[in-house]
């Protein structure tokens, strides 16, 4: 039988289905609006829980036992540990010892460390896994060997899902580096301290089972609890449940490059030029290199001004940290801890606010902050010269990448690229990105070591820089140049079978992976 694709408002071909769940095509930016209510889990009573408060149970498998764990559920973890997490590894081994097959892995992120997986998913414990595959886990998936296809989202999409009831969530297991006996729990203090526990919001209020796994186990209560014990069913203490030196290094540096610092010096020329930079303003940089040496001209410029930004978006590092304690910023808006300042910060500053998905990109709210930022600044494998941009795989096909916020950051006044014109010799402007992960109605700028391209729908910052002195290049331009110097790039080649489905922000999918031919 032949499938009959649907071809979406970006022009990719959408199955009707993805893991025989039916698949809506992408239909513009606001174009696609759901109606009904809210997922809501089982309704549970205090009654079958222990009057004491005291929910341990001996170990990880138990808790999984005790949550009922069989054959098809959907497993959720989180991804504040980064490439230093113990615990996702341990859930599937413990499930495959327990015979369980078919599972969907529900990660806010997977890393290279999590490569060990790729022999749950052989085995069989795994069908496939629903969030982002960073690495190993990703090219397992590109080379056709998931049994089920990859559905990619980004971290407000991840929270949309869960909330329309998309994905039902059927145990969470969210590490936590304290905690108390009742559950409460927060990532500020103990031997894995990792900032904020915003990604596992939406699992621990919507999931059916809610395991808390901890190496910090304190008398209750646990203040500050960023997970309320009130969602959680079981409480399990192991001895390490994350790599300190892997969750978050002593300092995040910038970069030392002088293409990449001088791209950061033009943006935040840009910035200013246009007049971005001004007292009250907002922004949203990046814990790269080159997002902190912006971030580092944003504050030159502030300094020399005498002006202060109201608020930064974060993935918060020790340069923000400076910023807020100079008094540059007046808060820190957190969604993720990326250094061991920003988690001292957190931890002592009330200004240094810690933040989720559902407040900060969450498509289903009632509206969200990142529509509220002045400036973001993102990064990008691909752009092509409408503008598109992928982040999730590389020319050659390959699914190397999450999303992360990276949609949702899209929805920012004003989105900049800064990007390099090539990497490897390999151009980064395309006729048309592998994979479209946003759409270019949504990306204003796109900075490089050679030239800006502003995108021609702003005709506003057009306006702004006609008689500035930056180097103002088409698009067009820019791919033309990387081609003198790189030559043409090939197009990555494809067998049929997709391996994984591109969710869009409001759940419709905005594209798809196929296997890498080989």
């Amino acid at each position: 039988m032949t499938t009959s694709y649907e071809e979406n408002a970006v022009g990719r071909m959408i199955p009707p289905e993805v893991n025989d769940q039916p698949a809506i095509p992408f239909k513009g930016v606001g174009k696609h609006k759901p109606a009904g209510r809210k997922y809501g889990p089982p309704i549970a009573t205090c009654a079958e829980y222990p009057d004491d408060g005291d929910k341990r149970v001996p170990d990880l498998k138990t808790a999984l036992v005790e949550a009922g764990l069989k054959d098809g559920m959907t497993i959720s973890t989180h991804h504040h540990f980064r490439n230093g997490d113990l615990v996702a590894n341990q859930v599937f081994e413990a499930a495959s010892q327990l015979g369980v097959k078919n599972l969907t892995w529900f990660p806010s992120a997977s890393f290279p460390c999590h490569e060990p997986i790729t022999e749950y998913l052989e085995d069989g414990t795994i069908h496939h896994i629903e969030g982002s595959m960073n690495g190993p886990l990703g090219r397992f998936a590109s080379q056709g060997k998931m049994r089920g296809v990859g559905v990619l989202r980004s971290h407000g999409g991840r929270y949309q899902a869960v909330q329309d009831g998309e994905v039902q969530i059927d145990i969470a297991v969210i590490a936590a580096p304290t905690a108390d006996p009742f559950g409460n729990a927060n990532g500020l203090t103990g031997p894995s301290a990792c900032g904020l526990l915003g990604f596992a919001l939406a699992d621990s209020q919507y999931a059916h089972k809610v395991i808390v796994v901890t190496d910090n186990l304190i008398p209750f209560p646990c203040i500050p609890w960023q997970i309320h014990g009130n969602y959680v069913d079981y409480v399990v203490e192991m001895d390490k449940i994350g790599v300190p030196e892997k969750i978050v290094s002593g300092t995040t540096r910038i970069t030392k490059s002088p293409d990449r610092l001088y791209i950061a010096e033009l943006t935040a020329q840009f910035c200013d030029v246009v007049g971005i930079i001004r007292d009250g303003f907002s922004f949203q940089t990046g814990a790269g290199g080159t997002s902190l040496a912006i971030s580092k001209y944003f504050g030159d410029i502030m300094r020399q001004k005498e002006i202060k930004a109201r608020f930064a978006r974060a993935g918060s590092n020790q340069y923000l940290v400076d910023m807020l304690e100079e008094g540059l910023i007046d808060y820190i808006l957190d969604g993720q801890t990326f250094d061991l300042e920003g988690v001292r910060s957190m931890r002592e500053n009330p200004n240094h606010v810690n933040t989720s998905p559902f407040t900060s990109y969450n498509y289903h709210g009632k509206g969200n902050f990142a529509s509220m930022v002045d400036v973001v600044i993102l990064g990008a494998t691909e752009v092509d010269v409408n503008f598109n941009a992928n982040v999730v795989t590389h020319s050659d096909g390959y699914l190397l990448h999450g999303i992360g916020g990276w949609q949702n950051c899209l929805f920012g006044k004003n989105v900049i690229l800064p990007i390099p014109l090539f990497r490897d010799r390999i151009p980064i402007i395309r006729d048309e990105v592998t994979t479209i992960c946003g759409p270019g109605e949504l990306i204003d700028v796109i900075v490089t070591e050679r030239g800006i391209a502003i995108n021609p729908r702003r005709a506003d910052l057009l306006e702004a820089v006609k008689d500035s002195d930056l180097p103002l290049k088409t698009i067009y331009q820019l791919k033309e140049e990387a081609e003198r110097i790189c030559g043409k790039p090939k197009s990555a080649q494809f067998e049929d079978r997709i391996i994984a489905a591109v969710k869009w922000v409001d759940g419709t999918v905005i594209d798809v992976i196929r296997q890498v031919k080989e």
